[in-house]
């Protein structure tokens, strides 16, 4: 193993290493670092489950490193996946990018990709799920003519309404996002809260956080900045929850409230994110890798409900109408 990674790199060395290297590839190693730095985090709260780490290849171009972790102490399954792909759009992905506006004027586009994807199932009821994915991508046209944009977000997902981690989550987020303009954490929180929406049951996924796509201004070297700030954002912001909620005793109940909620979670990836639609309809889909994102157990009640005044429809009414966790003092 490459002791500054989890494995060796998709691209090779030769290609990463040159001088003024494009960036795609600094893009490649500055994921592939933080892969390390955030498996070596959760691993800090396992005293014997480890990272199983597969290094794969795709035939049409490209592959990845899935690094999965399964029935940890804290963890029930935590994935963390960095990819690498390159090849020809379908025309169903370039329509869609047609739908957001991308002038593209060909349906036979090039293409090359590369991010970060996590999201890590905790045991106990009272530790919130996390998602972050940070992505890169490009589409050249038969001209060589190259449209490049990057992509992403981090959110929380708690089963269990805690307002302290909320606000907690959401400061790491705005202070990684301050330095980029005084509009970007509003902008990309509104944006997360309609977009991790479970729209046939009316709710969101989780309490929010940030998500953007299509980010190329002012600079595409600005955008690149910006991802950097708040990919380092995420161990700041998660792990003090995890060392703060992780031993508190849960019941019977709390876990079945948990699995349901988890169940909310498999919804919602598997009807709506457009990330997990990409990757199961590019030719050549590494479904294990792409499917990484489900958790280990899920459970579904026929018309189940929580009842009034009670901590799980507290959570509830937050989902279906998100909030702006920071205090005023901390907005400005």
């Amino acid at each position: 193993m490459d002791s500054e990674f989890m494995a060796v790199p998709i691209t090779s060395r030769e290609n990463l290493s040159v001088e003024n290297p494009p960036i795609k590839c600094r893009m490649e190693i500055f994921i592939m670092r933080i892969q390390q730095s955030f498996c070596h985090a959760l691993e800090a709260f396992e005293p014997t489950a480890k990272f199983l780490v597969d290094r794969w290849e795709r035939p049409e171009g490209g592959g990845g490193i899935s690094c999965v972790l399964q029935d940890g102490l804290v963890f029930e399954k935590a994935g963390v996946n960095i990819s690498v792909v390159h090849g020809v759009l379908p025309k169903e992905a370039v329509a869609q990018m047609r739908s957001r506006g991308k002038l593209l004027t060909s349906d036979q586009l090039s293409f090359f990709a590369t991010g970060i994807s996590s999201v890590v199932h905790p045991k106990n009821p009272h530790v919130p799920t996390i998602h972050f994915n940070y992505r890169y991508f490009e589409v050249i046209d038969p001209s060589g003519s190259v449209q490049a944009w990057f992509g992403g977000g981090t959110d929380l997902t708690p089963y269990y309404l805690d307002e302290e981690d909320c606000r907690h989550f959401h400061l790491q987020l705005k202070q990684a996002c301050n330095p980029f303009g005084a509009d970007k954490y509003n902008k990309f929180k509104e944006w997360c809260d309609n977009y991790f929406v479970i729209s046939h049951r009316g709710e969101r996924r989780g309490v929010g956080g940030i998500f953007f796509d299509d980010l190329e201004e002012p600079t595409l070297e600005n955008s690149f900045k910006f991802i950097q700030s708040c990919a380092n954002a995420v161990i700041p912001s998660y792990v003090p929850i995890v060392t703060k909620n992780k031993d508190k005793p849960y019941d019977t109940p709390e876990r079945n409230w948990q699995l349901l909620r988890r169940g909310r979670y498999v919804e919602f990836n598997l009807l709506y994110d457009r990330g997990t639609k990409f990757g199961l309809f590019t030719p050549g889909a590494r479904y294990e890798s792409i499917l990484m994102s489900l958790p280990l157990l899920a459970k579904w009640e026929y018309c189940h409900s929580p009842s009034p005044g009670s901590r799980e429809n507290d959570l509830l009414q937050v989902l279906k109408n998100p909030r702006n966790w920071l205090l005023d003092e901390e907005c400005k």
